[in-house]
């Protein structure tokens, strides 16, 4: 029997959630998994990089590949590395501060579950519900007080390894499959282009002072961290160039996956570049969508059945086999269930978030509730 060959769309922290589960599946159902990410992140250690450096923001392909890092001792080790994010350095007492450190006064480095001499948690950070806009937020402090100190401080040790291996090989899919097997990855990860993309959306009630009137927010990490409602979303350039290899991966999958992640920035996006849009459409493969446990920022105030109702506002030729929910998440299942109908799909409602009660999916529960979906024909 061949491998199921799996294409699952997204970035940050909601990719990472859908990858680790996948993993967990990959054994019992002979997974082949590829995953396609965003590149429009522009905060962070990510922003500062492609700034300074330009090519692809690395921050949200880093995530992807720890994710399908192997259980190799070696490779867990190497995964850390990857997650560690240089702290500042405090000053000598008394001294002044060190070229590229940060004042003693300044708290320590965000987004990475630990104080500067803190462990680092194994695998990073845990995964959210929505996908980059908690990373971003964690990340985009660090960056911009590592921009005003200036050297390594707030930047991921695995940042710059693929921004070093992107200039080294001069071409980012390349960089990527060396990345992972200094990984061990059980899988691939592709960018969605092999250029850095903008993101804009309109915005109704940026300003709270002003809750009617509409701007234009530009930037991924602005867009993610938008108090409005975003009416409408575009990338810059209109329509950028596919990554070859994502289109074909798509072209050859057995199973689509989109979500969780931040719906605007993380998952939408793919669906915004031509040449995706039209490979995900005349794909044979199935589809499934797996929803956030809670809105964010960039989606307050839109329903489950919202989110879905976006997909196809984005793309209209969308069909859709199975929608993935949590049961107590989804609340009422009546409205989820007749969106989900409206796109062609099933509603599967399980119990796949953490149970300590924060919107965090679980991997293993989420990889539970994929087995019996995608390996329902094998």
């Amino acid at each position: 029997m061949t491998a199921t060959r799996v294409v699952a769309f997204g970035g940050g922290h909601g990719l990472s959630a859908s990858l680790r589960a996948l993993r967990r599946c990959a054994p019992e159902l002979d997974l082949d998994i590829t995953a396609v990410v965003t590149v429009g992140d522009d905060g962070g250690s990510s922003g500062r990089l492609r700034a300074e450096r330009g090519g692809l923001p690395p921050g949200d392909l880093r995530q992807a590949l720890v994710a399908l890092a192997g259980d190799h001792p070696a490779t867990r080790r190497s995964a850390k590395l990857f997650q560690h994010r240089y702290a500042e350095v405090p000053p000598p007492a008394g001294g002044p501060a060190p070229a590229g450190g940060g004042g003693a006064g300044r708290p320590p480095v965000s987004g990475t579950g630990r104080t500067p001499s803190g462990p680092v948690p194994a695998g990073g950070a845990g995964e959210t519900v929505g996908g980059i806009a908690g990373e971003r937020a964690g990340a985009g402090a660090a960056g911009r007080a590592g921009a005003e100190a200036g050297g390594l401080a707030g930047h991921a040790v695995g940042n710059l390894v693929l921004c070093g291996l992107m200039e080294l090989l001069g071409d980012p899919v390349a960089a990527l499959e060396h990345a992972g097997a200094m990984l061990g990855a059980v899988g691939r990860v592709l960018p969605m282009s092999c250029e850095p993309v903008g993101i804009e959306a309109r915005v109704r009630g940026a300003d709270p002072g002003r809750p009617d009137e509409v701007r234009t927010i530009t930037g991924q990490h602005q867009v993610a961290v938008t108090t409005g409602r975003v009416e409408s979303l575009r990338l810059t350039p209109v329509a950028p160039e596919a990554c070859p290899q994502a289109v074909a991966a798509i072209g050859a999958a057995d199973w689509l996956i989109f979500g969780p992640g931040s719906w605007y920035t993380s998952v939408l996006p793919h669906l915004l570049v031509p040449q995706l849009a039209a490979a995900i459409v005349a794909s044979p493969a199935r589809r499934l969508v797996t929803l956030n446990l809670a809105a964010e920022k960039e989606t307050s105030g839109l329903s489950q059945a919202d989110h879905l109702a976006a997909l196809r506002s984005y793309l209209p030729e969308l069909r859709v086999d199975r929608v993935v929910a949590d049961s107590k998440a989804a609340g009422d299942p009546e409205p989820v269930e007749r969106a989900a109908e409206s796109l062609g799909a099933r509603l599967v409602l399980a119990p796949v978030a953490v149970t300590d009660g924060t919107p965090r999916h679980d991997p293993a529960a989420l990889g539970a509730a994929l087995v019996p979906v995608l390996g329902a024909d094998r």
